[in-house]
């Protein structure tokens, strides 16, 4: 902001406007960059939601009393809103006293169609009329944002030329003034794997993968076997795995928390949006029962069956639990209260022999700070993997870790995993012993599943097993 501003001032420009801002605090630093060495007079302008809130929940008045004392001339609203959903914004700014107030709305709100983002046809006519009210409020600047033309800037100085500024302020806002909901203190998570964790009772769960089809009876069968054992405590769900096609995982495990199961989904950030991602945790929270979300980036969708597909990737996994902790606090990511708070348990992934170990303890402990409750690891084989990795981490997770348990049905299938999948790395003494042993090469793969699972409960929170050729009921060998 210091540099723009100079740069301008240099220039010779009368004075700043200051638009389009989302947050106050941003304008708040752009305004103190501007005043560090400028006197030039500054118009100051928000943009607001339909509901009349900046992202943070930041009313126009109180807005508008931040930016009184920040030695501003003008204090406005800009872009976002059309004309008439503006109204009500001015009406509550003009309400402030000594306050100057700007104008300058949308042509409308602003729809896709194609490539292209259409706005209404507003004409001038319209933005003459919305210049009169405004002008009535008390507004002293008027202009326009997006879409709008020359016909419409004119036609506003026209509508009001022969008006005069009013001389007084109404006593109080007209507008109906939303009270603000008390802060959600934050929660412990409520569900009952999260608990299980907390009493540090070892804890275990198969991780299945969502039917590439229509039809759920094949999961729910193998889903009962495997709980009926008494020795699983909860399903993990993958989403997307290899960015291929498949039943979603929150509307999956939604469906097996209706029949008692307690879940564990994934979810990508690959596939969504902000808006999306939040409106499918809202879905999951409250008409799934989902309480328990493993957060994570995705496969890209070049590796999957359709390369020609582009993936969203708007934030990545450490964004994801930065939205989930939102969601926990009482407010979406644009800071708007929801009415209540979700409480997902938030997990993540870590790859303890990633090529880049620096990099991925950095973002482990970004995922942490972000609000992280627990996470999974890749697929282990040695235990030593893990002791390299606590020894580069300096010590123990700050948070619960289950490890990842792939029993390996082959020599084929190891000599593939190891060479093909990311983020899987097989002990060449264990490919050697899967070759040796031939014909038992199984007996051998889930051996060493067995060995893992057992030295896991001496050193980690949990396990996650992964059933060989989703054939789910093998794993409870492993058990």
């Amino acid at each position: 902001f210091y540099e723009q501003a100079l740069a301008l001032e240099e220039r010779g420009v009368d004075f700043y406007i200051l638009e389009t801002f989302s947050y106050i605090e941003e304008l708040l630093l752009a305004i103190d960059a501007i005043r560090s060495f400028s006197g030039l007079p500054i118009v100051a302008q928000l943009t607001y939601s339909e509901e009349g809130t900046t992202h943070g929940d930041v009313r126009p008045s109180d807005a508008a009393v931040q930016l009184k004392n920040k030695n501003v001339q003008v204090v406005g609203s800009n872009c976002t809103l059309g004309p008439q959903a503006l109204l009500p914004i001015l009406q509550e700014l003009a309400a402030v006293d000594d306050l100057r107030v700007s104008a300058m709305p949308n042509a409308g709100f602003p729809k896709r169609e194609g490539d292209r983002i259409v706005y209404p046809k507003s004409s001038p006519e319209y933005f003459a009329l919305f210049a009169r009210e405004a002008a009535a409020l008390g507004v002293r600047i008027l202009g326009g944002c997006c879409d709008t033309t020359h016909a419409h800037i004119r036609a506003m100085p026209e509508a009001v030329k022969s008006l005069r500024p009013a001389k007084t302020h109404p006593a109080a806002p007209a507008v109906e003034m939303i009270s603000k909901p008390a802060p959600v203190v934050q929660r412990e998570p409520e569900s009952r794997f999260w608990k299980r964790l907390q009493a540090r009772k070892f804890t275990v769960c198969v991780e299945i993968d969502p039917p590439k089809g229509l039809s759920l009876d094949r999961i729910f069968e193998q889903v009962e076997k495997v709980m009926a054992s008494g020795k699983v405590d909860a399903i993990d769900i993958n989403s997307g795995a290899m960015a291929r096609v498949g039943m979603d995982a929150l509307i999956v495990a939604g469906a097996l928390e209706a029949r008692g199961v307690e879940t564990v989904p994934h979810l990508t950030t690959r596939d969504q949006n902000i808006i999306g991602l939040q409106a499918l945790l809202l879905g999951a929270w409250t008409v799934g029962g989902v309480r328990n979300v493993l957060a994570i980036t995705g496969d890209p969708p070049s590796v999957g069956d359709y390369p020609e597909a582009s993936g969203v990737y708007e934030v990545d996994s450490v964004g994801l639990v930065k939205v989930l902790n939102r969601l926990n606090q009482g407010t979406d990511w644009a800071g708007k209260t929801l009415g209540g708070a979700t409480n997902f348990t938030i997990g993540v992934a870590i790859n303890p022999v990633a090529d880049d170990l620096d990099t991925e303890i950095e973002r482990f402990q970004a995922k942490v700070e972000a609000g992280a409750h627990f996470a999974m690891t890749q697929p282990l084989f040695d235990p030593e993997h893990w002791r390299a990795f606590l020894k580069k981490l300096g010590g123990k997770p700050a948070i619960p870790v289950l490890i990842g348990i792939w029993p390996l049905s082959s020599y084929k299938q190891a000599l593939r995993l190891n060479n093909e999948v990311p983020g899987i790395v097989i002990p060449e003494p264990l490919l050697k012993a899967m070759e040796t042993a031939g014909a038992a090469a199984r007996d051998r793969g889930f051996q060493v599943a067995r060995e893992m699972l057992a030295w896991s409960r001496t050193e980690l929170a949990g396990a996650y097993l992964i059933p060989p050729f989703k054939r789910y009921e093998e794993i409870l060998e492993i058990l």
